[in-house]
């Protein structure tokens, strides 16, 4: 049979084709053999040359078994094949158009290239996807092979598929824009042949690769073919099943589909696809998306970029996909409202709206607004970027600017870090685009609105006076007072008035009509009552007159008064309007009325206009006070978060500040100060984001000159100086020292600084004083600053003055003090430290300047001398020379004070000193103390090892032949840091030896000052004066620091006074000192410990402070040893002063870094505070726990507490220990681990459950634990919380009843289980020998006979610091372990859990 009587059937599979289907359907005679088919293939090709494309017909099954071979054959053959193929169909398709208009072409020659156009396109697209299949498979085979993977891929069969894959593609789209549908019977194409074309395509779409710019040739090429499709071959239903189809599977897709649809709805006019697909997508379920996680991400991302692209068209179809805002899917939800976000930014953001869009645009903002408050972080956090990015595009109207403004304040204080982080961007993009002022202090806009406010209510008033005055039409009259009067008619008709005489009115009235005047005057002064009675009695009495004459007697009596009363009403109010006018007009000629009328309109309208310019001033004016206020309440939340752990949110704080400073906010100098501390922080990038904040806000002020900026700068760097503290101003000379050594800072800054301090330039003391500390402060960053010009800074401060200005001379001090390096002098340094005469003129003011005002009572004297006395030491050859001189002198004007008093020797008392000599005399010598403490350890020693360096180096150059050896070993050692630790030692030795020996002894200057000061020490009732007794306890403690002997012997005075002394003051100094002993004299501090914890119950405030700022840093350095004494730490938490609260939650922190740390600590701080007789109330117990339980978040830990605090019932002894427990368990982050453990232990508070307060707490638990809990994990839930109901209702029997009811094969493993856990727990006590949390009795009699097991298996393992009770008893510190003895690898818990798998 010829093969033009074949009909050729699109086949679902390839081996279809081998089968026989039908009468005339083409089958596959033969499969032939890969030797044959490059003979055939040529063969093919030479009947192409002479037949044209219809040789398909003759030699398919050459093509059908090139494909079937595919994988097997040579790769020249597959290209030659595939050359070949898009030649045939190329010719084909040129001849095709001219087959298509030919009118006379028969049925058989249709058929033939029916066939042929079927077949050429099956064999093309077929070779098409075997391409693509194997180029997919290499790709994934050579993934592993590394670098130049795209030679090998070439390589590997010639040519390059991805620039093969276009040409085939707009092959194929040309035939299809071919009105080829003629080819087939009724002009109605098969749906196969659609499908086989678009099929490829959506196959080509699958591999991963096409998103990349490379291909986008090929991607347009197929949306083209698809959108031809689409337009001309129906096909819309299968391009939208296959589009979700590959969505849900392909996460790639999502971007390239959206390009494609977006092309199809604009360029191709197919907007109807948008519709289709957002209406499939809207038909998905949405509990079926929460679970489908692939599928929803992949909806999310197209919908969301859709409407990126096409806003107008998705915005039609909105009301589809509305009830996934419902849905649990958070990407859903994130997707639509983003699409809103979108339409209201591209389509929505006009100002003449109609009403409908106007409408949807509010609707789309409610959304997401309610959306602010979701449950989920993600979504809070995706809604306020978006309005983020509505302010920036100005698409928000300004009636909206007030509630997402208080939105965004509301979402400072969300839990989610992230959804924080966006707030500040929003509000800090309010500001950058808020359209009120570029200037946003609430107290210079309150002013304004309230004047301006006046000024409209005065406005308002004339207005009203002007209304009021004026006629009203009769008829809004008559229809404002008809429901009154309708329903007093209805009151009067349903209960009639006796009858009465006619009344006076129609008695005295001569006429119908004076009495209609009476009735309108009842109705217009509301007397509606009397008006209808008298209607009723005037219709009877003038029943031929008008108007009532004309009532209709078929009426309802109700309608036919109403009509009567209207009339009337009406008809007296038209008449007496018309006659006024005649009347006023009667005397005026034409051109005064026309005069009088023409001008009203105008005057009404302008005072129109006024009254509305008023109003919206108004109102401008309150949304920007409002505004304004806003962000003032946001600066104060936001400043607590400078402090985060989170860096970004930091750098987003900052950022806001910066913003807000720059627009005037009086409140933001608050934030700009409270950054400075960060300049500190190890995080880089939150140290560059101070740098560059204050860069920002001081290095380019405005100005017209280099002067004038540089004058602006200094003033406003001064700002920040006015009632700094120490630690301010410490910060603030890190960041220009940072500016100076970049040479950020111009010369004319400097310039103007020495200007101000010369007084060159006019100004006050404190700008004077001011610029000194600047100098100072850049001095660190370039000494050479004030180096070049010390001279002229002594003279400045310095120089004899009468009042001397001690502010200034101390700064001159500090300034001074920053030329040299005040570290220790480095071993390798060839170069003596840098240091100045004793004659210089700096130390002959510096010792004049204190001896002279020693005899004076000023309190800048005692500041100034301290700095003075560093200055020396730090600066002078043998200082100790001229400091010795300063104390003598001193001392001598003591004395002669002591002597100039006469009437003490007439009265023979004892001689008194003036209290401020004695404590001037006593804080100088403290002063001293110290400092030459300070000399001797760093200067001397530093020096003495630098000398004795440079000796050894001399000696070992001088040996010759073991120079380099020497050499290299020294350096070695040096690098281990060897040396430092042995040269350290004579020195050291040396230098401890004279402060215990020497400088306290009774030759030297200071001990002569000894009994002075403990004297007044000891008697703090005599030497009363609270100046004196500050500066005696700090003389004090520095004398202590010199000496160990000294200090021992004085350390329990010092810790009297620092429990018993009335003064705050003293107190709070005496902390800091025994801080400092504690770090230089350890062991002798130690057994003092329990008093510095004491401290922290103090009850004045500063002392509390204190308290804790140095047990933070004890504690945080290991110091002290974290005993149970550190509850008095957790009660801080709750301390009424916030900046002491906020400390010890820092100091919390900083110690959940350290490991286990607080796990540790946690049961003797639970023991302690939940203690009846010293612990603290409940409500603040809960507030304790709930911030210390929230550090431990690792499993393990957990699953230990759970199981510790559950046994810790059966020891509990109150009611409210119970409840204290059960608050614990259910603040810890339970896993289905840690609810077995409370299974295990449900006996221990199983009894307890009566109390509902327990009951809530455990059921808490279980809300906790079913919050995205597995579907294995729900029925252990349903256990636990069955049996909690049971034991609440009916007591713990009830739990034994339903244990029964479970059937003994469980009860078996459940018993093994109990008798595990009690091995388990028995293990667990004696390893961490934790009383707080176990039965007393059998636990002891257990650790014994355990201890030496334990400590040998856990001596292997990796060692771990461990903090114990300070109430441990003999057994408990056998059990305490060693740093060998302690696990190297694993916790305490994990040893339990090791246990328990081995038992």
């Amino acid at each position: 049979m010829s093969p033009r009587l074949y009909e050729f059937h699109l086949p679902l599979s390839p081996e279809e084709l081998l089968k026989s289907g039908g009468v005339n359907q083409y089958v596959v005679q033969e499969v032939l053999p890969i030797r044959q088919l490059p003979s055939q293939l040529k063969a093919f090709q030479a009947a192409f040359r002479t037949q044209g494309p219809l040789t398909i017909l003759e030699h398919f099954d050459t093509v059908y078994s090139i494909l079937h071979h595919f994988r097997s054959i040579d790769p020249g053959l597959k290209e030659d094949t595939l050359e070949f193929l898009i030649k045939v169909v190329s010719r084909h398709s040129q001849e095709l158009p001219a087959v298509l208009d030919n009118t006379t072409l028969n049925v058989s020659d249709r058929s033939a290239h029916l066939n042929a156009l079927k077949m050429n396109c099956y064999a093309l697209i077929r070779l098409l996807e075997s391409f693509e299949t194997m180029t997919s498979q290499m790709s994934l085979d050579l993934d592993v092979g590394g670098k130049n993977k795209k030679g090998r891929a070439k390589a590997a069969h010639g040519f390059n598929w991805e620039e093969e894959r276009q040409p085939v593609l707009q092959l194929l789209t040309q035939l299809l824009q071919l009105d080829i549908r003629h080819l087939w019977s009724h002009s109605i194409i098969e749906e196969e042949f659609v499908s086989l074309v678009t099929g490829c395509c959506y196959r080509l779409l699958e591999n991963p690769t096409i998103s990349h710019q490379k291909n986008r040739p090929t991607r347009e090429a197929i949306t083209h073919l698809l959108g031809v499709a689409l337009t001309r071959y129906n096909h819309m239903l299968s391009a939208t099943v296959k589009i979700i189809q590959m969505l849900q599977h392909f996460e790639h897709l999502a971007p390239v589909l959206v390009t494609a649809v977006s092309r199809w709805a604009t360029e191709y006019g197919m907007k109807s696809i948008v519709g289709e697909i957002v209406r499939e997508i809207g038909q998905k379920c949405p509990q079926e998306l929460s679970r489908d996680t692939s599928g929803a991400k992949g909806f999310a991302a197209f919908l969301t970029e859709l409407a990126e692209r096409v806003p107008a068209i998705l915005m039609s179809n909105m009301c589809i996909l509305l009830d996934h805002l419902d849905g649990e899917n958070y990407m859903m939800r994130n997707a639509l409202l983003t699409a809103m976000a979108e339409m209201i930014i591209q389509v929505l953001n006009r100002d003449q709206l109609e009403e409908t869009a106007r409408d949807t645009r509010d609707q789309f903002l409610d959304t997401l607004q309610a959306h602010g408050h979701d449950v989920n972080s993600f979504v809070r956090s995706r809604v306020l970027q978006l309005f983020t990015r509505i302010v920036q595009q100005k698409a928000l109207p300004l009636t909206r600017f007030q509630t997402v403004v208080a939105l965004a304040v509301e979402r400072l204080s969300d839990k989610s870090v992230l959804v924080c982080k966006n707030a500040i961007q929003l509000l800090a993009t309010f500001l950058a685009n808020n359209p009120f002022s570029c200037k946003l202090s609430d107290a210079d806009l309150a002013g304004p609105l309230q004047k301006e406010t006046q000024k409209l209510k005065e406005m308002k008033a004339q207005r009203q006076s002007a209304v009021a005055s004026a006629a009203l039409d009769p008829e809004e009259e008559w229809e404002a007072m008809l429901p009154e009067l309708t329903s007093t008619l209805q009151q009067l008709l349903k209960f009639p008035q006796e009858k009465e005489e006619i009344p006076e009115e129609i008695a005295m009235a001569e006429t119908a009509e004076e009495v209609k005047r009476r009735i309108h005057q009842l109705l217009a002064k509301a007397s509606y009552k009397q008006a209808i009675i008298l209607a009723q009695k005037a219709a009877d009495h003038f029943q031929e007159a008008q108007p009532f004459s004309h009532m209709d007697p078929e009426e309802a009596e109700e309608t036919r008064f109403l009509n009567l009363l209207g009339c009337i009403f009406k008809d007296t109010a038209a008449s007496t309007q018309d006659k006024n006018p005649q009347g006023s007009a009667g005397n005026m000629g034409p051109e005064e009325i026309v005069c009088k009328d023409k001008p009203s309109v105008p005057e009404k309208s302008n005072e129109k206009d006024e009254l509305l310019k008023q109003e919206m001033l108004v109102q401008y004016l309150h949304d920007a006070y409002s505004f304004s206020l806003k962000i003032t309440q946001a600066i104060g939340i936001i400043s607590k978060m400078m402090y985060e752990n989170t860096t970004t949110v930091v750098q987003e704080v900052i950022e806001f500040f910066v913003m807000v400073y720059q627009f005037g906010v009086p409140q933001a100098l608050f934030g700009v100060r409270r950054m400075l501390p960060l300049i500190w922080s190890k995080e880089p990038g939150v140290r560059e984001a101070v740098l560059n904040a204050y860069r920002q806000l001081y290095l380019n002020p405005k100005g017209d000159s280099a002067r004038a900026k540089a004058q602006t700068l200094i003033q406003n760097l001064s700002l920040l100086l006015v009632d700094a503290s120490t630690g301010t101003i410490q910060c603030l000379e890190e960041i220009l020292c940072e500016f100076v050594q970049k040479d950020e800072l111009k010369p004319t800054v400097t310039q103007l600084l020495w200007e101000r301090a010369t007084e060159k330039v006019p100004c006050s003391r404190l700008e004077r004083c001011s610029s000194v500390m600047l100098l100072g402060m850049m001095t660190r960053g370039k000494p050479e600053i004030v180096g070049s010009n010390l001279d002229t800074l002594v003279s400045i401060g310095l120089e004899e003055k009468f009042p001397p200005d001690y502010q200034l001379a101390q700064q001159v001090c500090l300034a001074i003090a920053n030329i040299s390096d005040r570290r220790k002098p480095s071993l390798g340094s060839r170069h003596p430290p840098f240091r100045l005469p004793q004659e210089h003129k700096l130390f002959e003011r510096l010792q004049e300047m204190v001896t002279k005002g020693f005899v004076h009572q000023d309190p800048l004297w005692i500041p100034f001398k301290e700095v003075a006395v560093t200055l020396i030491y730090q600066m002078a050859e043998g200082p100790e020379v001229i400091c010795a001189q300063i104390l003598q002198d001193c001392a001598k004007q003591a004395l002669e004070k002591l002597e100039q008093n006469p009437s003490q020797e007439e009265l023979k008392e004892t001689p008194r000193l003036p209290t401020y000599l004695l404590m001037n005399l006593l804080s100088l010598a403290g002063d001293l103390a110290l400092q030459q403490l300070v000399h001797l350890e760093q200067a001397v020693s530093g020096e003495l090892c630098r000398r004795r360096v440079l000796q050894e180096e001399q000696e070992h150059k001088s040996k010759g032949l073991k120079e380099k050896n020497t050499s290299s070993e020294t350096t070695m050692e040096e690098e281990l840091g060897l040396v430092g630790a042995t040269a350290d030692d004579p020195e050291a030795e040396l230098i401890r030896n004279i402060c215990e020996m020497e400088l306290l002894n009774g030759k030297q200057t200071l001990a002569t000052i000894i009994p002075l000061l403990l004297k007044v020490c000891n008697n703090p009732g005599l030497y009363s004066n609270p100046e004196l007794c500050a500066a005696a306890s700090i003389a004090l403690g520095k004398f202590c620091m010199v000496s160990a002997t000294f200090c021992d012997a004085q350390l329990r005075l010092l810790f009297t006074m620092l429990e018993k002394s009335t003064l705050p003051t003293v107190r709070s100094n005496l902390m800091v000192v025994a801080g400092d002993l504690d770090i230089r004299f350890p062991n002798l501090v130690d057994p003092w410990t329990p008093h510095l914890y004491a401290r922290l119950r103090d009850p004045a405030p500063q002392v509390r402070k204190t308290a804790g700022l140095v047990m933070t840093h004890l504690i945080l350095k290991d110091m002290v040893k974290v005993k149970g004494q550190v509850s008095e730490m957790a009660v801080l938490l709750i301390d009424p002063e916030p900046e002491i609260s906020a400390l010890a939650k820092n100091f919390f922190n900083e110690l959940s870094h350290k490991g286990n740390a607080v796990y540790n600590l946690l049961p003797d701080i639970i023991s302690r505070l939940s203690d009846p007789e010293g612990g603290v109330e409940e409500e603040p117990f809960h507030t304790i726990m709930k911030q210390l339980l929230s550090y431990i978040t690792k499993d393990k830990q957990t699953e230990s507490l759970v199981e510790k605090l559950c046994q810790r019932f059966r020891t509990a002894r109150t009611e409210r220990q119970y409840r204290d427990l059960a608050y614990c368990v259910s603040q810890l982050p339970l896993t289905e681990r840690g609810l077995r453990k409370m299974l295990d232990n449900f006996d221990c508070f199983g009894d307890k459950l009566s109390d509902s307060s327990i009951f809530n707490a455990f059921l808490l638990v279980v809300g906790k634990l079913r919050r995205g809990v597995k579907p294995e994990g729900k029925a252990l839930i349903d256990e636990f919380e069955q049996k909690l109901r049971a034991c609440h209702t009916r007591g713990l029997d009830a739990v034994e009843e339903i244990e029964h009811a479970q059937g003994g094969s469980q009860r078996a493993p459940s018993a093994t289980k109990k008798q595990s856990t009690v091995s388990r727990r028995q293990h667990l006590a004696s390893a961490a020998s934790d009383d707080d949390f176990v039965t007393p009795e059998p636990r002891r009699t257990a650790r014994p006979r355990r201890h030496p097991n334990t400590q040998q298996r856990l001596s292997k393992k990796k060692p771990k610091i461990v903090f114990s009770s300070d109430e441990s008893s003999e057994e408990e510190l056998l059990a305490e372990m060693t740093e060998d003895e302690t696990p190297k690898k694993t916790t305490p818990i994990r040893r339990a859990s090791a246990r328990r798998h081995r038992s």
